[in-house]
């Protein structure tokens, strides 16, 4: 939810903003360009450091060991 928040926050910026008090004429275009390009940003650089971590020690467990359940592989616990 701090995304939405965060989103909106930042286009409301600049329908709120007063150009005698900030000295800028804020306009929602711009902030909506600097939002998408905010999350075209995340989204790339999350998708390159994923796929780096997946390639040096995975993001996932092996099917078998997803088989027979994370409880019992990572903690050697069993479920009753």
């Amino acid at each position: 939810m701090h995304c939405i928040g965060g989103i909106v926050g930042a286009i409301l910026t600049g329908v709120f903003a007063v150009k005698d008090i900030s000295g800028l004429d804020a306009s929602v275009m711009l902030q909506v360009k600097g939002v998408l390009t905010t999350i075209v940003y995340s989204g790339v650089v999350s998708f390159v450091l994923l796929k780096v971590i997946d390639m040096v020690m995975g993001l996932r467990v092996t099917e078998d060991e997803e088989r027979e359940g994370l409880d019992v592989i990572l903690h050697g616990e069993h479920v009753e």
